[in-house]
């Protein structure tokens, strides 16, 4: 099986994410951070939450439902 073509297992894909985000630190931050959040009780915004906790931090990144702020550099 051709690797390129393989559907990915992450889902928004990394490079979906990318366009929500400046870099891949910021994602992993921002995500880890919220993450942490729901973990703590914040109350998830996601249609479907799942049980992990980073999957529904990283869709609701996705879904544009956090919102934050990047410093200026």
């Amino acid at each position: 099986m051709n690797l390129h073509s393989a559907p990915s297992m992450v889902n928004p894909s990394t490079d979906d994410m990318l366009k929500k985000v400046s870099s891949r630190y910021t994602l992993v931050v921002l995500a880890s951070k919220r993450a942490r959040q729901l973990l703590t009780g914040a109350p998830c915004r996601v249609e479907h939450p799942t049980n992990k906790f980073v999957t529904n931090a990283m869709e609701e990144i996705f879904e544009g439902k956090i919102t934050f702020a990047e410093p200026n550099t």
